[in-house]
């Protein structure tokens, strides 16, 4: 599924919420090591995402984001598909940002790489809950 540039502006340019779900026991988590890639795929570093990681496991990479512009309260959902990553350039960008902002003190064990399947409007208004495709 292509991402419309102004789901990638609220993306690219605002904190995200992941939200899993196994064994009928809901998380959700902020993100702050994040990126949209080239060709619409959603990265995450995983620094703390244990119980994120054990949900996406128990539920087939199941995933949910939810981001949002706190200024004009433009928003999405994007559910899609997870899979961790643990090797490779993406994860050792995401071992830089991590270990620059933490000091060296935590560090990325990996990241997760997300394909979106449906993008849900979450703006107030008339667009509210349409899928875009």
């Amino acid at each position: 599924m292509k991402l419309s540039d102004n789901v990638k502006n609220v993306l690219k340019n605002n904190l995200w919420d992941l939200a899993t779900c196994a064994d009928g026991q809901p998380n959700v988590v902020p993100v702050a090591f994040k990126d949209v890639t080239d060709d619409g795929k959603l990265v995450v570093g995983d620094v703390f995402l244990q119980t994120t990681l054990e949900n996406l496991k128990a539920n087939d990479g199941r995933i949910a984001i939810s981001a949002y512009d706190g200024k004009t309260l433009e928003g999405y959902q994007i559910q899609g598909r997870a899979v961790h990553e643990t090797e490779g350039e993406l994860v050792q960008t995401f071992k830089g940002m991590v270990e620059k902002m933490f000091n060296g003190a935590a560090t990325a064990k990996g990241a997760l790489v997300i394909t979106p399947e449906k993008v849900i409007v979450t703006t107030p208004g008339k667009d509210n809950k349409k899928v875009l495709g």
